[in-house]
């Protein structure tokens, strides 16, 4: 009973890990790649079904949350010292806000899926830049603009109003995509 316990403390324990080395996407894989848990194969089959790159999708995912499972905007100040409320319902890998998570929910049927777990969030990512194409003529693999239609959402992309916090992450959404892709071409994924 005792081994019993401590495989499944490691295994729980293995879940809400951030990788070591996040700019680095072959070691994220390889620490990541487990019994229960396997990004390389969510994140491949989130590109098969979406058809968005697995490097934008991973880049997207270390701009918006540094893989961090439970990321949430900061909270503000009330009086400047009390915290208070946060600027957005963001959360998780992805930082999906919960109006677009539950559409994402109900248009794909994936009404289990959860912005912590990282086939969720980069499915919902590929969901979503699958969208901006769609929509707003995006190629799925200009990781630059992609990034601008996720952070403004499709109506604030298409009307071109991009703030310069935007155009940051955008920068380096599409610094980070160039990387990972040079490496997941040397790891053989």
């Amino acid at each position: 009973m005792r081994c019993v316990f401590v495989v499944v403390l490691l295994l729980l324990a293995g879940c809400g890990t951030v990788p070591r080395d996040t700019r680095n996407a072959c070691a994220v894989f390889e620490q990541q790649d487990g019994l229960f848990n396997n990004w390389r194969r969510e994140a491949y089959s989130a590109q098969r079904e979406y058809g968005v790159p697995v490097p934008i999708l991973m880049a997207t995912i270390y701009t918006e949350s540094g893989f961090r499972h439970n990321a949430r905007p900061p909270r503000t100040k009330l009086f400047g010292f009390i915290p208070w409320t946060r600027a957005s319902t963001a959360y998780g890998y992805s930082q999906a806000l919960d109006g677009t998570w539950a559409r994402y929910q109900s248009e794909t049927g994936r009404w289990a899926a959860r912005r912590s777990d990282f086939g969720d969030a980069i499915r919902f990512i590929a969901w979503y830049h699958r969208e901006s194409a769609q929509r707003n003529g995006i190629a799925l693999n200009d990781a630059y603009r992609l990034y601008i239609a996720y952070y403004h959402g499709h109506g604030g992309y298409s009307r071109g109003n991009w703030s310069d916090t935007a155009k940051n992450g955008a920068k380096r959404a599409a610094g980070m995509a160039q990387v990972y892709s040079k490496q997941l071409r040397g790891c053989g994924s």
